[in-house]
């Protein structure tokens, strides 16, 4: 659900950029990777293909294409994308940020999976909310460039969507303990590690969990889902430069579902899942005033 981790002017782009952002911020931020200073604005494309879970603990697992613009502002008092939807210069200190995170995962239609036949398709969702990023340590290495520990603490409100309505499904709180190092094997690679467990209120777990009276079945018997842990991610990117406006980005996560609060449930499969995902992002634009790397 999480492996696909900022909204913009157009609903539809903005939403498809909202899955996008998730598990690209990384890249975005690192196109600039070889820049001492970077462009006060660009904007480009971004493409990536991604294999993953239909819901978390699900048995079975689909490909998604996806195609998107992004944008990115380094103001004087006000950022955009750069690896964070938003966030004010005032609040962004050496050894904190605050601004908002941003998950979403894809549709799956249940027709396609085994264990939902006969149940309502699951929609896209969406989770939006703050996030405050504690830097615990700076990194240099000799032959390897710098890398920063931090954790970020992250609570934020889902939403489904088939684009026609959203449906409120509660709230997510997800803490997450992220290393990024940038020159990890050269001048242009980086690296990101993350581990992320996550908690869900009742809605969310409902979503994916619930079986109501009317869709029992002789293999699939009513249940009552609830609130509480979900699972816990661990995620791998590495990005390097193909050009100078071009960036490819790679990675992999593995979801750990043992002792979510809804392993009862019949559709609950899988207790450790997998994900896998590879893009470039390119810059097609860029101003030519520059700023500081922040």
């Amino acid at each position: 659900m999480r492996s696909v981790k900022n909204l913009i002017s157009s609903i539809g782009v903005g939403l498809m950029f909202s899955l996008v952002h998730c598990s690209t911020s990384f890249a975005q931020q690192e196109i600039t990777l070889e820049d001492d200073l970077q462009p006060v604005w660009e904007a480009g494309a971004f493409a990536a293909v991604f294999r993953t879970p239909e819901y978390p603990a699900a048995e079975q697992s689909q490909n998604n294409v996806l195609a998107a613009p992004y944008i990115i502002y380094r103001g004087e008092t006000l950022r955009i994308g750069d690896g964070a939807i938003a966030r004010a210069v005032a609040i962004d200190k050496r050894s904190y940020e605050l601004d908002l995170s941003l998950a979403g995962s894809f549709n799956a239609n249940s027709d396609d999976n085994v264990a939902r036949q006969g149940m309502p398709d699951l929609d896209y969702i969406f989770e939006l909310g703050p996030q405050l990023k504690l830097r615990l340590a700076d990194l240099t290495f000799a032959q390897h460039g710098k890398g920063e520990l931090y954790v970020n603490l992250q609570t934020r409100a889902a939403f489904s969507t088939d684009f026609s309505q959203f449906t409120y499904r509660g709230l997510v709180f997800q803490p997450e303990l992220a290393y990024r190092q940038k020159g990890w094997l050269s001048d242009k690679t980086a690296l990101s590690v993350s581990l992320s467990p996550t908690w869900a209120t009742e809605q969310l777990h409902d979503y994916f969990y619930q079986v109501d009276d009317e869709y029992v079945t002789a293999q699939r018997q009513t249940f009552n889902a609830k609130g509480g842990y979900l699972g816990t991610d661990l995620s791998v990117f590495v990005s390097f430069n193909a050009s100078q406006d071009v960036r490819i980005f790679l990675g992999g996560n593995m979801a750990l579902h043992s002792g979510a609060a809804n392993r009862q449930s019949p559709l609950f499969k899988q207790h450790t899942q997998y994900s896998f995902g590879f893009g470039l992002v390119w810059r097609l634009y860029q101003s030519e005033a520059r700023v500081a790397g922040r």
